[in-house]
Formats: C-alpha cells, sequence, structure tokens
C-alpha cells in the first residue's frame, strides 16, 4: 500500500465512494478512508446511505408494504388470505440481507478498481496530507495526497427535550432494528424520515402521532401536492400534528410522556417509543485538522465554489457536508464531477434539475419549481394536472390516489417543474428531470407517445393540460 496518491478521499458513503471509483476509473491511483463498523462489527463502506438510511427503510418499507397489502388489501382481488402474521425479526434479517449484499459490492469494486480502503478516521493536515488513525488500537499513519475529497456526510441533529435511549427513543438508526412492534409510537418531525418509518410501523399495527414543529406540511413541496398528501397518509392512519414543538420528555418504566406545545398550549402525549427525526447536520468534527485553515459556512458545513472546490488548492469537498440538499444522488453527482475536474474534464451539475422523492404509499417526488416559487419571482407560467384517479393501470393497481403536475414557463412553454403523489412517483419523476435536463416544452411531451395502460400517461395528460387538452379529464377554462 503506497503513502501517496493522486486522490485521497475520506469518507465512503454514495459521495464519497462514487467519487473514488470515478477517479480510478480515469487512471488516477486512490484511497478512500472510511471508518463505518456495521452492526456485525465488521468495517463497511456505503455510509449512512447504505447503512442507516436510504437502503434499509427502503427494505422495510417494502415488506410493510407487502404485509398491508396480504392482511388488508387482498379480497379485493379475491383473494381470501387468513391469519396472517408478520415475524419483525425475519423482516429485519431481510434488511440486514440487502445492506450487506450491497456494501460487500461497493468493497468489490474498491477491490476491481485497485481502490485502496484505509479503514479509519482520516484528519485533513496541511499541504494535502490525511492522517488516518486505525479502529484497532495503533499509532496514525500520514499519507500525502495530490488531490483530497471530504465526503464525510452528516448526523442526525438530536433534541436535548428527547434525549436518545438505547431502545425506546431513538434515532433513524435505531428505528431500523425494532424486533417487536410498539403500541404506541409518537415522531418528531414529519420529513422524508419521520413519514418513512412512521408509514413502516403504521404498517405494521403501531397507532403513529407525527409532531411537527412547523405549521405547514411539507413546505419545500408545492403546496397542492402537499395537501394532497397530508390528505392520503392521515386517512392511512398517520395521526401529523402541525405546529407542535416538543418540549420536553418523560421516562417512565411503561410509558413516554412527550410534553409539546401548540396552538392550544401545552400538551402531553403518552407513547411507547419514540423516534427523533429533526433532520441532519454536516459531520466535520475533526475532519480537518485546525492549522489548514479551511473556509466554513455559518451552518458548520464546509464552504465551495460552484465546483464543489474550497478555499484550499486541490481540496475539494461534495455531499452532505456542503451547501445544497442532503441528498444521496446529489452528492454521488458532485463526486462523479469533482474526479472528472481533477482529470482535466469540464463536467457540469443542474442543481435545478435534481429530483426529490419521499418513499411513502402514495410516494411524494417533485424536481424543479413549485408554483409558489414562481409566483414569488415574479414568472408567468402554465400549470396542468391530471388526477391518477383517471389513470387505468393505476385502477388496476388498487393505488388510484394522487395526482401528476407539470408547470411550464409561459413564454418559453419549456418545463419547469413536474410535482407527483401517486403510485411509483420515485420511477416516474425520472422521466420528468429526463425532460427539463433536454429543455423539453409542455408541447413536446404532450406530442410524445407514450405506452398505455401505464402510470406515465398520466405525465401525458398532465403535459397535454398545460395547454387545456387534457383528452381523460375535464379541463379547466382559460
Amino acid at each position: 500500500m503506497s503513502d501517496k496518491y493522486d486522490v485521497i478521499v475520506i469518507g465512503g458513503g454514495p459521495a464519497g465512494y462514487v467519487a473514488a471509483i470515478r477517479a480510478a476509473q480515469l487512471g488516477m491511483k486512490v484511497a478512500c478512508v472510511e471508518r463505518w463498523i456495521n452492526k456485525e462489527g465488521k468495517p463497511a463502506l456505503g455510509g449512512t446511505c447504505l447503512n442507516v438510511g436510504c437502503i434499509p427503510s427502503k427494505a422495510l418499507l417494502e415488506s410493510s408494504e407487502q404485509y398491508e397489502e396480504i392482511a388488508h388489501h387482498a379480497g379485493d382481488h379475491g383473494i381470501s388470505v387468513d391469519g396472517v402474521q408478520m415475524d419483525t425479526s425475519a423482516m429485519v434479517a431481510r434488511k440486514d440481507k440487502i445492506v450487506s449484499e450491497l456494501t460487500g459490492g461497493i468493497a468489490a469494486l474498491f477491490k476491481a478498481n485497485k481502490i485502496d480502503w484505509l479503514q479509519g478516521t482520516g484528519t485533513l493536515l496541511a499541504d494535502k496530507q490525511v492522517s488516518v488513525t486505525p479502529l484497532e488500537e495503533g499509532d496514525a499513519t500520514v499519507y500525502q495526497a495530490d488531490n483530497v475529497i471530504l465526503a464525510t456526510g452528516s448526523v442526525p441533529f438530536e433534541l436535548p427535550s428527547a434525549p436518545l435511549t438505547d431502545d425506546r427513543i431513538v434515532d433513524n438508526e435505531g428505528a431500523l432494528n425494532w424486533e417487536t412492534i410498539p403500541k404506541r409510537l409518537g415522531i418528531i418531525g414529519a420529513g422524508v424520515i419521520g413519514l418513512e418509518l412512521g408509514s413502516v410501523w403504521r404498517r405494521l399495527g403501531s397507532e403513529v402521532v407525527v409532531l411537527e414543529a412547523m405549521d405547514d406540511f411539507l413546505g419545500t413541496a408545492d403546496k397542492q401536492i402537499a395537501r394532497t398528501a397530508q390528505r392520503e397518509l392521515s386517512k392511512q392512519g398517520l395521526d401529523i400534528r402541525l405546529g407542535s414543538r416538543i418540549t420536553n420528555t418523560q421516562i417512565n418504566d411503561d410509558e413516554l410522556i412527550m410534553e409539546y406545545t401548540d396552538k392550544d398550549g401545552e400538551q402531553t402525549l403518552a407513547v411507547d417509543r419514540m423516534i427523533v427525526s429533526v433532520g441532519r447536520r454536516a459531520y466535520t468534527e475533526s475532519v480537518v485538522a485546525e492549522d489548514v485553515g479551511l473556509q466554513m459556512d455559518e451552518r458548520g458545513r464546509i464552504d465551495v465554489n460552484d465546483h464543489c472546490e474550497t478555499n484550499i488548492p486541490g481540496v475539494y469537498a461534495v455531499g452532505d457536508v456542503v451547501r445544497g440538499p442532503m441528498l444521496a444522488h446529489k452528492g454521488s453527482e458532485e463526486g462523479v464531477a469533482v474526479a472528472e475536474r481533477i482529470a482535466g474534464q469540464q463536467p457540469h451539475i443542474d442543481y435545478d434539475n435534481c429530483p426529490w422523492v419521499i418513499y411513502t404509499q402514495p410516494e411524494i417526488a417533485w424536481v424543479g419549481k413549485t408554483e409558489e416559487e414562481l409566483k414569488e419571482a415574479g414568472v408567468s407560467y402554465r400549470a396542468g394536472s391530471f388526477t391518477f384517479a383517471a389513470n387505468g393501470r393505476a385502477k388496476a393497481m388498487n393505488q388510484a390516489s394522487g395526482m401528476v403536475k407539470v408547470i411550464a414557463d409561459e413564454a418559453s412553454d419549456r418545463v419547469v417543474g413536474v410535482h407527483i403523489v401517486g403510485p411509483m412517483a420515485s420511477e416516474l419523476i425520472g422521466q420528468a428531470v429526463i425532460a427539463m435536463e433536454s429543455e423539453n416544452t409542455s408541447e413536446d411531451l404532450a406530442r410524445t407517445i407514450f405506452a398505455h395502460p401505464s402510470l406515465s400517461e398520466s405525465i401525458h395528460e398532465a403535459a397535454l393540460a398545460v395547454d387545456g387538452r387534457a383528452i381523460h379529464a375535464m379541463n379547466r377554462r382559460r
């Protein structure tokens, strides 16, 4: 193993490992520093996303959806099922197997691309040196690099009013490993993590109350989409209480007492377990030595320019540790772009076309501008929408709730935003991203042939509705 590299990446999550692989593909000698220890006590790549975030949560979501479909909706298809039970231990074991296979796959990719995995904690020193403290006892080793990419990710915010415990008050990681179903579950935060994990345990039988401090549900989403999503989730049994701020938690032997305030004053709620999901912050502790002089922004993130370059030549930062949304796919694209820039290429990332997805049922996804953002900016636009209730495939799937909205600039007709709440929104939004990246107009989408019957026909109809000519819906008078 060399002590001199073209590129050293600190962090092996979606931003870091992707940067390492792309740099190696471009002919550079690469090392990646990662210290993650998995449930089995072994080193693992993949960071939060693969180990305790995106991937395991989707595994549990899928298992819980399958259970609910069989237990409560099989009869709609003429299928009689009796005595359905959920083995939560088997569900968690399946999740762990998926995680192990994917993280092991990254290790295999590192080996195939001749990337050195430096197992330990990395710290950037002056002159682009990286100190790696081993996982086990031992002295740190210092490596030299021509370029360093910081990709140390993020960690959950903690709440003094709801301190974490071993099993009863947990963050996203703890909620992925429960092998018994809480009768009453309290969740602090109605963001992506809170809604997804709340959906998992609600389907399995928990009474779920979600306390959200903000007065608006999904404040960054299009308001019409947010209202539709809140209505559908509430119908399913998620008790979402907006404008509710947690003030204290009492931990008793048999229950937890959540104390909070809302518009009516002080309230209490008794639950058996709690999930704290109030967002994440950039992880920068011990990542950079004090004498390096790395600039940080007012929110504790590493300050970078449009090309993810820091104020130190040859040092870059990507992913959750820098500005922008904390999304795995955003970090991965930044990792690719930085590797290519180091190699002398001129990559480009269009942050305006970065999709967002929440994997509830129905799923929520969007890309581009909302109506509210366009109104605030004084931009004239036209919008068309189409409900899944009129989509044949959605009806056949018994998932006909939700809608698609297409927004186009009034002057140019270019699509500037697409917003979806409904079945497979996470997959459908990819069509919108491609259309916007290709600078398509709503007319382009309206003139495109979509397969029938398919969910994607709803995008077609919404594009037609922009000009008031949807076929399978009543059009607004203009």
